[in-house]
């Protein structure tokens, strides 16, 4: 079974155009050894691995890892709780539009109603950009575009009230009783679920292919105005050496805190991981760093 080495993964993402001193080097050469000592433990029991999974210590305040299949819990911390998800909630636009059946190939222009004036962030559509609707959502769901998300459901049948019903709608379908979502892009602190909940959302976009191509890449091209942008997924662990992930999703807002949820094969076996309100991206990197590691010694 192949084991990535995090550390060498962690700083490859942060520091692409950066040359260490000899003291860094000499610093990360360590870190490589204890990681390399730490993939070769013996493997664990299912029992036993679930037991360390239990004792796992992540910085994320919300978490929830899920067997699938036997839907078994093999890591619960506070996964009820109900708190803001941000652009995990991207997740869920995507799986709205898609149920509409809209022509994937249909220009649309973003509009200045589609600019944040919540939080104000930054973006790289300009009012006026004009893409196709799937462009858009490929930029909502690997780069988290917020512009994209938002002509998404502006341009959606009956506009943003028929988008809201439709989401309103989806949030019954699936069941979910703790989950609120007042705008299409997670922008507003009143998006709001739980870890446990996020997962079942996570399990219902597992089932589109389009949202599981576009979110297990690692970059792609998308074509604005007519000239092609790369665009690369806001979840760094996707393409990454040892890590086999078929869906994720990435979430900031300073409500929510760093956010991330994805779908990942280890093994034969197929883990939904939801880790809610980390202090920082490093922090929930190091989070899905220590549960795959225990996860892979199964």
């Amino acid at each position: 079974m192949v084991r990535a080495l995090f550390p060498v993964l962690l700083l490859a993402a942060v520091s692409a155009s950066y040359v260490p001193s000899a003291d860094a080097a000499a610093h990360h050469g360590k870190r490589v050894h204890r990681a390399a000592a730490a993939a070769a433990q013996p493997a664990l029991s299912p029992e036993e691995a679930q037991k360390e999974l239990m004792r796992l210590r992540v910085n994320a305040r919300h978490a929830l890892v899920l067997e699938e299949g036997s839907g078994k819990i093999v890591l619960s911390k506070d996964a009820d709780a109900v708190v803001p998800i941000a652009s995990l909630t991207k997740l869920m636009t995507a799986m709205v539009v898609l149920d509409a059946k809209l022509d994937p190939r249909e220009t649309l222009r973003v509009d200045a109603d589609d600019v944040d004036t919540l939080k104000h962030s930054a973006s790289r559509l300009r009012v006026g950009a004009e893409l196709s609707r799937l462009d858009a959502l490929k930029l909502a769901l690997m780069n988290s575009e917020n512009r994209a998300a938002a002509a998404l459901a502006r341009t959606f049948p009956g506009g943003l009230k028929g988008f809201d019903l439709a989401v309103q709608a989806k949030i019954h379908g699936l069941g979910l009783t703790r989950t609120a979502l007042a705008d299409p892009t997670g922008l507003s602190p009143q998006n709001t679920s739980t870890a446990s909940e996020v997962a079942k959302i996570v399990e219902a976009a597992s089932r589109y292919p389009e949202i599981v191509r576009i979110t297990s890449q690692k970059s792609d091209e998308v074509p604005v105005n007519g000239r092609t942008r790369e665009v690369h997924n806001t979840n760094h662990l996707v393409g990454g050496k040892g890590w086999d992930i078929q869906l994720s999703k990435t979430g900031y807002t300073e409500e929510a805190g760093r956010c991330l949820t994805m779908r990942m094969k280890t093994g034969e076996r197929f883990y939904t991981v939801v880790l809610l309100d980390a202090d920082g991206s490093a922090q929930r990197l190091r989070d899905a760093a220590k549960i795959r590691q225990t996860l892979a010694r199964m």
